[in-house]
């Protein structure tokens, strides 16, 4: 949608609230979502519980579904590489008031860091004839469908989000944006036509004598001259760097091993003019547009499998949309705009950011930098009812850290944990004044108010 001019902005300015409270009815059935004020005072009444800490979510003591009236709610959902806007809405004649809104940060690149650590331990031991794992053959064939962990983490946590919110919300439908990269376009810089497509960056020409045309056949952080030179990458490969020869230039060898696998920011922090200069040559990724790409047609199926209305959108329409009712660029509000609508007439105050972070790891020992093991680490995970990731409240009555504190603890053998708080880290309470709110489930929540933030 580049270049079109939106309409003007319809309807007011959508006001902003306070996000709803999940509710559930005595069963755990998903009743219509209530706004904060109306769960205190159900609360303070003693005709509801409390069942989840975060989101917040509260169970009627004296009311089933069937005896309350249910409108439900609806889905949009804006995939992304790194973060994926989800919110909740409802619908009624083209307008839609947001309820709630989740940015879903995922650990696709420390999925694929892992594995190239591994895979590099593993072919150290071997080149060193040490016990090693033997090496299978590499022409396995992989089944239909088969994605990267690292982009399987990205479509499995969507979903799971998705069904977790169905569990706690009556949804009746889902939007999601399908949007495609044009990976050729963005690496050219511009439009392409005709046979264009079928030329890349190297076309008519060899890698390493494109590099020395374009660089000059000059090292590119010292710009020596007449001396040998390698081929570098600007982003090392050990950090998220790739092979595109947008990524790569000519550097001397002392440059090269000075530099070795630090990224070009730190390496050149004392230059900053030849900094920008290298940086405004070399290209920006695409992994991220590759990893959408990759993804998007998984996270349909996935969806229709799951939902029994769901509804596809361009990412024109939701930035044509979003321009409309003058909304902030977000992965939430972003969400809150895909699909078909008149006018968004409310949105949620605060987003609920949830990381991905896992929940834990099976190994019983820590690699050094050699790969060889130390640090024994205990075979359980549950220390006297508690284990790393809990969110729990520590009343303590007396000494250094007397008070009441709330957090995520970390689990000693001693039973003497750590609890850090939104106003920093506890150390070293006895596990007797802990209370547990709610058990590790592989993410880490904090709340942000909305609006843009700079991630992508």
């Amino acid at each position: 949608m580049d270049g079109v001019t939106p309409n003007h902005q319809v309807g007011e300015k959508a006001r902003e609230g306070h996000p709803f409270v999940f509710v559930l009815d005595t069963n755990s059935t998903p009743l219509q979502p209530t706004t904060p004020a109306r769960a205190r005072k159900l609360l303070h009444q003693d005709r509801a519980v409390v069942a989840r800490h975060t989101p917040f979510a509260i169970r009627l003591k004296d009311r089933t579904v069937g005896q309350s009236q249910v409108d439900g709610v609806e889905l949009g959902i804006d995939p992304g590489a790194k973060h994926t806007g989800i919110a909740v809405f409802t619908t009624k004649d083209g307008e839609r008031r947001g309820l709630y809104a989740v940015e879903l940060t995922h650990r696709g690149c420390r999925i694929r860091d892992k594995l190239t650590a591994r895979s590099a331990y593993r072919r150290g031991r071997r080149s060193r004839n040490l016990r090693y794992r033997a090496p299978r053959f590499s022409n396995r064939t992989r089944p239909k469908g088969w994605l990267a962990p690292s982009l399987r983490h990205r479509v499995d946590t969507t979903m799971s989000w998705t069904a977790r919110l169905a569990r706690w919300a009556p949804v009746r439908a889902v939007h999601v944006e399908r949007v495609a990269f044009d990976v050729h376009t963005m690496s050219h810089g511009g439009p392409l036509e005709g046979t264009e497509y079928q030329h890349g960056t190297l076309h008519g020409t060899e890698a390493r004598q494109y590099l020395l045309a374009k660089w000059e056949r000059a090292c590119a952080y010292c710009g020596a001259t007449g001396v040998p030179l390698n081929i570098d990458h600007i982003q090392p490969r050990s950090r998220g760097g790739s092979d595109r020869v947008s990524n790569l230039c000519t550097a001397c060898v002392p440059c090269n091993e000075k530099k070795s696998n630090r990224e070009v920011e730190e390496f050149l922090k004392d230059s900053p003019h030849l900094l920008t200069q290298i940086l405004a040559q070399a290209k920006t990724p695409l992994r991220d547009g590759a990893a959408v790409n990759t993804t998007r047609w998984a996270l349909w199926h996935a969806l229709d499998g799951a939902f029994p209305s769901v509804r596809a959108a361009s990412g024109g329409r939701t930035k044509w949309n979003r321009q409309r009712t003058g909304l902030p660029k977000t992965h939430t509000l972003d969400a809150l705009c895909v699909g078909e609508l008149d006018t968004v007439t409310r949105t949620p105050v605060t987003v609920l950011a949830v990381a991905a972070t896992g929940r834990g790891t099976y190994t019983r020992t820590c690699p050094d930098k050699y790969g060889f093991p130390r640090l024994r680490l205990p075979r359980q995970k549950q220390f006297f009812g508690y284990q790393t990731g809990d969110l729990a409240r520590a009343v303590v009555p007396t000494g250094k850290w007397t008070g009441t504190h709330t957090g995520r603890v970390a689990v000693r053998a001693s039973g003497k944990f750590n609890i850090k708080t939104a106003y920093g880290l506890i150390q070293s309470i006895r596990h007797k004044h802990f209370r547990l709110l709610q058990r590790a489930d592989g993410y880490a929540y904090t709340t942000r108010l909305e609006g843009p933030t700079g991630t992508t």
